[in-house]
């Protein structure tokens, strides 16, 4: 079947490869100029493990194209994927885009189509489409479905292909068959993922839900890290502990610097806020987002503190910038506020990501070194402090780190590296949570 997709951003991209995949014909319009370029002549905007290749492997089936009425033509179902920004003043999701794309989705159409939002959207976004789209266009038939994604960076492809669960909010029956037959592929034998379908408002929460509840075990166990150092237990095994209880299970009970990421940190703030618009405060939300602001906030006092309490004048090296390792995304992640503090008390700052230091340049402006790799990072640091759990970096010998270094101090925030070898080179290693 024909599909179309506005949008060719993380989410639309990487839904529109992997529809392509699963053997539909898929239009993907991109109103930026540069990322158009970029995505006709086969080169990835983003960084995600196996896209490239797989767009490479189904382009006879991707179309890119900035024509939305050339996208449309012919196509059953049309996927709004563009973004939905925490809005300015008040942590509500920006609509702006989704509402222009659903306007402009409805006018150009001319048969019939299933107008699918794939965007994060607060509760209620589904029925304004509705109504627009009804405005819009009263001559033809057109409805209007909430399909939320629930991609990983970094593993985005895995989870589109092989979903745990493909979560539909629709009303009307047409509907239900067009995105039926769209995730036919995954939902036949042998993955036979589930297709749950609920009402427009159901679907919208359940993204929200799913992101928030994460989220909260995040906090959770970065907050037994604390309480782990005090009373000198160990978080990770506390983790382990904990996590093989089926009821819990062991995912998202890493300690660490605190999530950032293009989902947890806008979407717990929007939920907070349409909890306390329904008149419904969600007050472990509220407080997971209190806790990881001021976790994000702390690392660099952690850092401060294991350098003696002082760092004015001497140099720190950072491994890692984006928010997690396996991807370029650089939004709201921790290493901001840790390096922009460490710079203003004086640090000399030196950084490298195997892939986020493009993204990151703009949003670190100062004195910082630019570095090529890890080990020239820690040329003549005092200190060094991990903050993405890049893999490479545990490949870095400790030998060679001490060669580099002028310091013996590492803050591992993300428990990555062998403390015990560290140890044996003559380190002093900070772990998180007494490990």
């Amino acid at each position: 079947m024909r599909i179309a997709m506005i949008g060719g951003g993380y989410v639309g991209l990487v839904s529109g490869a992997c529809f392509a995949a699963f053997g539909h014909e898929v239009a993907i319009v991109e109103a930026d100029e540069a990322k158009l370029a970029a995505l006709r002549a086969r080169r990835m905007p983003i960084y995600e493990p196996g896209l490239a290749e797989l767009v490479a492997e189904h382009e006879s089936r991707l179309r890119f194209t900035d024509s939305l009425s050339e996208a449309v033509t012919g196509a059953e179902a049309v996927f709004i994927a563009v973004g939905t920004p925490t809005r300015r003043g008040d942590g509500h999701a920006d609509l702006s885009y989704v509402i222009a794309a659903a306007e402009q989705v409805a006018r150009a159409l001319t048969a019939p189509a299933v107008i699918v939002t794939k965007s994060t959207v607060p509760v209620g976004t589904g029925r304004r489409i509705a109504r627009i789209v009804a405005e819009a266009r009263p001559d033809l038939a057109l409805d209007v479905a909430s399909n939320p994604e629930f991609l990983r960076e970094g593993s985005a492809i895995a989870d589109f292909m092989r979903p745990d669960r493909v979560v539909v909010g629709c009303e009307s029956p047409r509907a239900r068959e067009v995105l039926r037959r769209v995730y036919g592929a995954v939902s036949a034998p042998p993955l036979a993922a589930p297709v749950l379908f609920t009402r427009l408002e159901t679907a919208e929460l359940i993204k929200y839900a799913a992101n928030a509840f994460l989220a909260m075990k995040v906090t959770f166990i970065n907050e037994m890290a604390d309480l782990a150092e005090r009373v000198g237990a160990d978080v990770g095994e506390i983790a382990h502990g904990i996590g093989l209880d089926a009821r819990i299970g062991p995912r998202f009970l890493q300690a660490g610097p605190g999530f950032g990421g293009s989902c947890f940190p806008k979407d717990t703030l929007a939920l907070v806020r349409i909890a306390q618009e329904a008149g419904a405060p969600t007050r472990l939300i509220e407080t997971v987002v209190a806790v990881n602001d001021a976790r994000k906030a702390a690392n660099a006092a952690r850092v401060i503190a294991a350098m003696g309490g002082e760092v004015r004048g001497r140099t720190v090296a950072v491994w890692g910038l984006t928010f997690k390792a396996e991807t370029d995304d650089m939004r709201d992640s921790p290493s901001l506020p840790l390096v922009a503090r460490l710079e203003a008390d004086g640090a000399r700052v030196r950084v490298f990501d195997p892939e986020g230091m493009e993204q990151a340049r703009p949003l670190l402006p100062g004195r910082i070194a630019w570095c090529d790799s890890a080990l020239a990072a820690a040329e003549g640091a005092d200190a060094l402090v991990v903050v993405t759990e890049w893999k490479q970096f545990r490949d870095v010998a400790p030998a060679a780190l001490a060669g580099a270094m002028r310091g013996r101090v590492v803050v591992d925030l993300r428990n990555l590296l062998d403390a015990a070898s560290l140890r044996t080179a003559g380190f002093t290693v900070h772990g998180v949570g007494g490990g």
